[in-house]
Parts: structure tokens; C-alpha cells; sequence
């Protein structure tokens, strides 16, 4: 069976995005910095069907997201499309081909058909809380891992379930100060870590944790 890997980019002070959240700025202010380090990188500049690119220490971290990978799991709000009931004309932030090329498993408390996509990417909403994402991924999955890609909440609620194996935390040196927050809503005293890895970027740090579990 495959890992469970959680994978985020936080700002120094812990935060995934910044305040004042809105359907125009996902991200919040000053969120959208956080991820200024990937954005010319080739292996992310690929995934997204872009030409050219940079190769630096980075590189492999950003190529190891999708190794090994058979199924994802991501919040409502990451998916996009505002709160609420769906608009189903909103297909999510990617266009008709997203970069995840993999059945994808987003948290939603309204239900939704599954939204196939081109490139091997269908979308599957499911309401039943983290533990039923998870047992559906796995199913999917088969023996490859799969990851929690964001936002915040999904990765508090996998690793509250116990269900995470390995956290893989980029952390960027901007300090945002308000927002969603990583590590709210987590009994910090129930959850161990080991660190496993650490790779100095360029404006990031990479940072690799194994789950202690008993």
C-alpha cells in the first residue's frame, strides 16, 4: 500500500494564505507570493503545459509530488467556485486540463456528479468527511501514494484522522500575519514528528516530516 503524503507551501509565520480571503483572490493577500518560488521552475511550468523553465535544487522536490502518485485529495476551496451549492459551470481554476492527471477527491459538504476532465483528471465531490475521501482514494490509488494537496482544512482533518504519513511542508520567507493558518485545529501534543529531509531552494525551504504513529 502507498503513503499518505500532505503537501503545502506555508509562509514563515505558518500561514497557507493570507486575509481576506474572496472568490477574486483565493489566496488572500499576499498569498499568491508564497508560490513565486515554483512558478518558473520547469518541472511546474510542464505540468501546466508551459514551454521553457528553470532547473534548480527545487526541481526534484516539485517533481516528487507527482511520483508514485494514483490519487488526490484537496478541499472546497482549493477546487474553487465560491461557497454554497455548485455552480456547475465552474470546472475549477485549470482550465480543461488540469495538472493533476490523476482521479482527484475534493471535500464538499454539496453534492456534485464527477467532472471528467481531459489528461486522466476526474474530479469526484465527495461529502461524507476526509475518512470517506481517503478510503475512496486508496481504492483509486491502488498500491501508489496518494497526496493531500490543500488547502488548510483538508490537511488538518487528514492528519487529525490519523490518516497522514508523511507532511512535506515548502515554507517561504514571507510572513503574511493573518489568514488560514496550517496547523490550526490540530492537537499538536497527539501528533509526532520525525524529520526525514531538508532542501535549501531558492526563497524556500523544503521540509520533510514522517508521522510518529503508535
Amino acid at each position: 500500500m502507498g503513503k499518505v503524503r500532505a503537501i503545502i507551501t506555508t509562509s514563515l509565520d505558518g500561514y497557507v494564505a493570507g486575509p481576506n480571503q474572496t472568490e477574486e483572490e483565493p489566496l488572500g493577500v499576499g498569498g499568491e507570493e508564497l508560490h513565486e518560488w515554483m512558478f518558473p521552475l520547469k518541472a511546474f511550468r510542464e505540468r501546466h503545459g508551459r514551454e521553457g523553465g528553470e532547473v534548480t535544487a527545487s526541481s526534484p522536490v516539485v517533481e516528487g509530488w507527482t511520483e508514485n502518485v494514483g490519487a488526490m485529495i484537496m478541499g472546497r476551496n482549493m477546487f474553487g467556485g465560491g461557497p454554497g451549492p455548485w455552480d456547475e459551470s465552474w470546472k475549477g481554476w485549470w482550465g480543461d486540463d488540469p495538472p493533476y492527471h490523476v482521479p482527484v477527491f475534493v471535500l464538499t459538504h454539496h453534492e456534485r456528479e464527477p467532472l471528467e476532465m481531459e489528461g486522466d483528471t476526474t474530479f469526484y465531490f465527495v461529502t461524507e468527511g476526509i475518512e470517506a475521501a481517503m478510503a475512496r482514494a486508496r481504492e483509486a490509488a491502488g498500491e501508489a501514494d496518494i497526496t493531500v494537496i490543500g488547502g488548510a482544512q483538508a490537511i488538518q482533518q487528514s492528519l487529525a484522522a490519523g490518516l497522514v504519513d508523511e507532511l512535506e511542508i515548502s515554507i517561504s520567507p514571507r510572513l503574511l500575519g493573518g489568514g488560514a493558518r496550517l496547523l490550526d485545529n490540530v492537537d499538536g501534543p497527539d501528533i509526532k514528528l520525525e524529520q526525514l529531509a531538508a532542501v535549501e531552494g531558492d526563497g524556500v525551504t523544503h521540509v520533510t516530516y514522517r508521522v510518529v504513529k503508535d
